[in-house]
């Protein structure tokens, strides 16, 4: 009796070990939507409960960010439309960001976005120089972030389209391609 107990945790163990390790290599990768898709222009719904599949969404993000080699990936530029954003400016910082919120803005800044949801175009946009987000991480606690530069400029862009926003509705100029 203990063998066969032995043997199929050891089984269940090898089935466990394969799964991850075929998870590493795979990396769950999302289809990223584009302009034109209605969804990125609609609303997204607040996240009422962090479910497992909440958590699976938030770690598929992450791994759709890093493969498109973006800095931030909302819920929407997925398909999902659920009030979550990624992002991640400085290489292993990633922001998880749960019903995030600005609730404080100071400042002005100048700069060229782009978007994975409208590939290949640039332009320049207004954004503010310093926000403070208030947000849910993945462990229910909520937090804030106050974030300068171009991480507050990441932070808006990602928030915008939580509500149907793209960069392209409040670009001041598009850039040519030898100004990027």
């Amino acid at each position: 009796m203990p063998l066969a107990g032995k043997s199929r945790t050891r089984r269940y163990s090898r089935l466990i070990l394969i799964h991850l390790l075929y998870k590493e290599k795979t990396m769950a990768k999302l289809q990223i939507r584009k302009v034109g898709d209605e969804v990125l222009r609609k609303t997204c719904r607040p996240v009422e409960e962090i479910t497992p599949r909440i958590l699976t969404l938030l770690d598929d993000m992450i791994d759709t960010m890093h493969a498109a080699n973006g800095v931030g990936l909302a819920a929407p530029q997925v398909g999902i439309l659920r009030r979550i954003a990624v992002v991640e400016v400085e290489e292993g910082e990633v922001y998880e960001l749960i019903n995030p919120k600005i609730i404080a803005k100071a400042g002005e800044q100048e700069g060229a976005e782009g978007c994975l949801s409208v590939p290949g175009r640039y332009g320049l946009v207004k954004r503010p120089q310093h926000v403070t987000v208030r947000a849910t991480n993945r462990h229910g606690e909520e937090f804030e972030v106050t974030a300068h530069d171009f991480l507050a400029r990441a932070f808006c862009h990602e928030i915008d389209h939580l509500d149907g926003h793209l960069y392209i509705d409040k670009v001041t100029r598009m850039l040519d391609e030898d100004e990027y």
